[in-house]
């Protein structure tokens, strides 16, 4: 139980004004809140799970540039993305428009995990304590941190007028890709 709760309370402390907060936060403003937290909760789940199993080798086995920079990349597209105005005539199915946030959030937060201090924490701990347990908190620890991120998302985007909202998160998400490209191109 030691472990789970430290896994738990450092990777949650860890979390508060960490990209992912800003990625869950930009994400609520644009989307319905339990599509945002089911991703979030995924890939909390299987990243933290690879952390944990593959323990302090990862860390040296991933090129952080190369990370940076895909990353980068990725998140300035998430930002141009979410630039564009939502289609009114879309009749399309709702669950497959969830369905394709909640995978674009997974998606971008396995990737935006990668290299972060949370994954080091994971992985640190990971190696000292019983590997279910550390998993089990830290997952458990950035979803809470998230989720907390993801209700003020959900507030500020109720009240924002929808172009107003759509802006901000792709300046949320341009902003953190560029600095993420030139950290990982400065090295």
């Amino acid at each position: 139980m030691d472990a789970l709760l430290t896994a738990l309370a450092l990777v949650f402390l860890a979390e508060f004004g960490d990209k992912s907060m800003l990625l869950a936060l930009g994400f609520a403003t644009r989307y319905r809140p339990w599509p945002v937290f089911g991703g979030i909760a995924i890939a909390s789940v299987v990243m933290n799970g690879l952390f944990t199993l593959l323990g302090a080798g990862l860390g040296a086995a991933v090129p952080d540039r190369a990370l940076a920079i895909a990353g980068g990349l990725l998140f300035i597209g998430f930002g141009l993305w979410t630039l564009r105005p939502e289609d009114d005539e879309d009749d399309g199915d709702p669950e497959v428009k969830g369905g394709s946030v909640l995978l674009g959030v997974t998606a971008a937060f396995l990737i935006a995990e990668f290299g972060d201090k949370t994954m080091f924490v994971t992985i640190t701990l990971a190696s000292t304590q019983p590997a279910l347990p550390t998993w089990i908190g830290a997952s458990i620890g950035m979803a809470a941190a998230s989720g907390l991120a993801i209700l003020l998302g959900a507030v500020l985007g109720a009240r924002l007028p929808e172009r107003v909202t759509r802006i901000v998160a792709a300046i949320a998400f341009l902003a953190f890709g560029v600095l993420l490209f030139a950290q990982g191109v400065t090295g």
